[in-house]
């Protein structure tokens, strides 16, 4: 029999480009050849879709981020089946054959937020990871935060600012926002990942410049009170099975580079951070950290993985910060360390995603 045709998804049309492909390096590293076909896919950054070229760079190399090689045969996924196609310019389009599953190693907007999914979907293709809404909701903060409250979790005080209610009444935002958030605050783009456009806030001048500094990434802006106290995390992963979604033990990530929060830097570049699993908590916080993150991902609906990120208060309160649908995938990412240290190597994680996703049904039914 054939083995089952894995498609691996990666890079896209965002500044999240370079994580992707840091991703997809270890999965494509991961992937049991002997049990799959991998078809390895890049998403260059104007938007075409390419086979990887044999010597594509995943990693950071002499502080170079990595970005898809284009020198590969463009391809195209039609929506009325499954197959791939190759083509090129005054050249005859070549079938490639069908793809059982596509594995997006992507992050951020036209990737991770549901519109990837939504092509998928269409093109009646499984896939690792969230459905559409779910992959949504994720992406924006705003909504995010919305539907978690709404299902009971504790999530901290937070404004969304939307594109025109800041053009026209930034006073009256940034007023408001010192009133019920108080100093410092976060800012942050509603829909961007890997902290980008995020920065910290001291008075009304800061609170400014930093709104304007996450516009550049998204029109949509999270203001955020800051909470004190340690960065725990949990990742959650649905089961094979109609059991509930498992989650892993809570690790703690602490920013060792000097920054004053996790950046960029402090989650992708070397010696920046580091991660503690277990999280050196009691035993009853780590099962409440536990359970809170299987609530947040049955509140989203979410499938296959994500990441759930708290902050544990000096007072001893859990205040759940977001959640992930597609976190940081390489094998040195948070998500995967977790796993490992409760018992699933990054290989079986790879795999275990493989199958959720052969055992899903594609659209509603």
């Amino acid at each position: 029999m054939s083995k089952p045709r894995v498609a691996v998804v990666f890079g896209g049309r965002n500044s999240e480009h370079a994580v992707s492909l840091m991703g997809a390096g270890s999965v494509l590293e991961a992937i049991d050849t002997s049990k799959y076909e991998v078809v390895p896919i890049g998403i260059a950054q104007d938007g075409r879709w390419v086979l990887a070229a044999g010597d594509q760079r995943f990693q950071i190399e002499g502080g170079e981020l990595p970005s898809v090689d284009t020198s590969g045969a463009s391809l195209a996924l039609p929506t009325g089946g499954t197959g791939l196609v190759a083509y090129d310019p005054g050249s005859i389009p070549v079938e490639l054959g069908s793809v059982d599953v596509v594995f997006p190693v992507m992050h951020g907007p036209f990737a991770e937020d549901g519109t990837i999914q939504g092509l998928l979907e269409m093109a009646g293709v499984r896939y690792v990871g969230s459905g559409v809404l779910a992959s949504a909701v994720g992406m924006d903060k705003g909504y995010m935060k919305a539907v978690l409250a709404a299902a009971g979790l504790p999530i901290g005080r937070y404004l969304a600012v939307r594109d025109r209610d800041w053009r026209l009444g930034r006073d009256r935002i940034m007023k408001e926002a010192e009133q019920q958030l108080g100093w410092p605050m976060f800012v942050k783009p509603a829909r961007a990942g890997s902290s980008q456009g995020i920065s910290k806030a001291h008075d009304r001048a800061g609170l400014e410049r930093a709104v304007e500094f996450a516009r550049q990434h998204d029109p949509k802006v999270l203001i955020e009170a800051a909470v004190g106290g340690r960065e725990i995390e949990c990742a959650v992963l649905q089961s094979l099975g109609d059991d509930p979604p498992a989650a892993s033990r809570p690790g703690e990530v602490k920013v060792e580079g000097g920054q004053e929060f996790f950046d960029f830097e402090a989650k992708y570049y070397p010696d920046q951070m580091s991660l503690t699993v277990p999280a050196d908590i009691p035993a009853e916080v780590a099962e409440e950290v536990r359970a809170l993150a299987v609530r947040a991902f049955e509140a989203l609906e979410c499938e296959g993985l994500a990441r759930v990120d708290f902050f544990y208060t000096p007072e001893g309160e859990l205040v759940l910060n977001e959640i992930n649908t597609m976190p940081g995938f390489t094998s040195l990412s948070v998500a995967p360390q977790l796993w490992a240290a409760s018992g699933l190597s990054y290989p079986e994680l790879v795999d275990r995603l493989i199958q959720l996703a052969l055992n899903r049904s594609p659209g509603l039914r």
